[in-house]
């Protein structure tokens, strides 16, 4: 059992005693380093003033990705690297990250630019490759500026970012890897007492007598979303269980029959697996928050708060997703979509947690289509989520699953569409009429912020269109809309 967290800063490794539950890597920086480089702007993970650096070992491989140090937790970054925008420099240099921003007059009131500077960083380190204009607004759609525009910046981005990294940190990357793999003893960690804890187990048997002891306590794999429970609800959480070194629950596994992901993948590491079961995924995949939301959020966690519009939920359930829970000695499965209960309410008991999901493969008669509609292209909450899952033979429709988000108080299937759309011929949209009807009875959508309930049952009908029009393969219409970060480019 250790009783302190440790990490890597510059070339010091810290360790601390004093971590309560809730404070943040931000509060840390600023607070106790007197680092005030970085920024705190929206506190919600959202603008990215405050986005640091954390080198972690990825297969034996050091990767630097972006997070929001404003809902990070401190006692998450145990055992990584951590870089600041203070950490850039060296012996009076600029960072060719910094200098390119000044040369081309990326900063104005600068409020902004130690987030911008700390993921232009983490594109700097990864592997080279040409100059890609879409990869560098990827990797800024999670910062905001309002006074340069993102002109200059991304002119300075594309100028340094696509080759060999050649930095301090490049050239001690063996030394780094070194001190992170002594920094991983597998030790159980426990900082407080059993009022109130900081507690990170190693291993699934650990994770489960602690929670079974202390059924009061919050769980947090990413922190996303408990760290605005923190920083804007001011909840009370005294008792906090990190699962982010429990072994093999960060597993990402892809075997024949589909993809194995542990409740602690980060949705980061398993985009690329997505993406192969199927393009829809990938596309969907990269919309999810933002670089620095990806790099810490997790497949698991977005499941396991139950959101009814969560991204990902829906496109699992479409493809038939199966959800492995455990509770001391006990371990059960069910469907996915059978964890919904209610709003707010998931099939889970006291003590209980998600430890993995199976996604099945589309098979070679399935046809699969997913779409996110919201306000904003990049980082933003889902007004409308849909997944189709055809299974088609001989251009008959013989089985299909859909399943929205948005649409209910849960992510839900649509049920009767689903019934209706059985025998329906691609080749002829006069026989899918019976089954845009039936949606329209599937779901009572309600009005909020994002979008009216008369918006949303037009779109899921709309959407319900557009899945059997491109899965009947109309080259005619229009239904993807291409490039949106550069200019709009219709592909038909």
């Amino acid at each position: 059992m250790r009783e302190a967290i440790r990490f890597l800063r510059g070339d010091q490794i810290i360790e601390l005693f004093d971590v309560a539950p809730t404070e943040t890597l931000l509060d840390y920086l600023r607070l106790r380093e007197r680092k005030v480089g970085t920024k705190e702007g929206c506190n919600e993970g959202d603008c990215g003033a405050c986005t640091v650096a954390l080198g972690r070992l990825v297969d034996g491989r050091l990767v630097y990705e972006p997070v929001n140090a404003c809902i990070q937790l401190l006692g998450q970054v145990d055992g990584c690297e951590v870089v600041t925008i203070e950490d850039l420099a060296e012996g009076g240099a600029l960072h060719p990250v910094q200098e390119a921003l000044a040369r081309h007059h990326g900063s104005q009131c600068g409020f902004c630019t130690p987030g911008i500077a700390m993921s232009l960083f983490t594109l700097y380190h990864q592997p080279a490759a040409a100059p890609d204009r879409k990869a560098v607004n990827e990797a800024l759609a999670g910062n905001l500026c309002r006074c340069t525009g993102y002109r200059p910046i991304a002119d300075a981005a594309l100028e340094v970012c696509f080759a060999e990294p050649d930095d301090k940190f490049s050239r001690q990357a063996d030394t780094i890897v070194e001190i992170l793999s002594g920094l991983r003893d597998g030790d159980e960690i426990f900082i407080g007492d059993e009022r109130s804890f900081f507690a990170s187990p190693a291993s699934i048997d650990s994770l489960a007598d602690l929670y079974a002891r202390h059924p009061d306590a919050t769980l947090v794999a990413g922190a996303t979303d408990v760290g605005l429970w923190i920083t804007k609800q001011l909840r009370e959480l005294p008792k906090i269980i990190w699962l982010g070194r429990v072994a093999f629950l960060d597993r990402v596994e892809p075997i024949e029959e589909g993809l194995i992901i542990g409740a602690t993948a980060s949705l980061s590491r398993v985009e690329p697996e997505i993406a192969r079961l199927d393009p829809d995924l990938g596309a969907v995949w990269s919309r999810i928050g933002s670089k620095q939301v990806r790099a810490s959020g997790t497949v698991g966690g977005n499941i396991a708060n139950g959101s009814p519009i969560g991204d990902t939920p829906p496109m699992l359930i479409a493809l038939g997703a199966t959800l492995e829970l455990r509770k001391g000695d006990t371990a059960r499965t069910l469907p996915l979509e059978d964890y919904f209960i209610d709003y707010g309410r998931q099939d889970r008991g006291e003590a209980e947690f998600v430890t993995g999901l199976f996604v099945p493969a589309p098979g070679p008669n399935d046809v699969f289509r997913a779409y996110k509609l919201s306000k904003r292209f990049d980082q933003d909450i889902s007004a409308v989520m849909a997944a189709f899952l055809f299974t088609v033979e001989d251009g008959r429709i013989i089985h299909a699953r859909i399943a929205f988000g948005g649409m209910a108080a849960t992510p839900r299937r649509a049920r009767r569409a689903e019934a209706a759309l059985g025998g329906a011929v691609l080749a002829e949209p006069g026989t899918w009429g019976r089954a845009l009807k039936a949606i329209e009875r599937d779901f009572a959508p309600i009005s909020d912020m994002r979008a009216s309930a008369e918006y949303r049952a037009k779109a899921a009908r709309s959407l319900f269109a557009k899945a059997l029009v491109e899965a009947a393969g109309m080259p005619s219409e229009r239904t993807r809309v291409q490039g949106h970060r550069e200019a709009a480019e219709i592909l038909v």
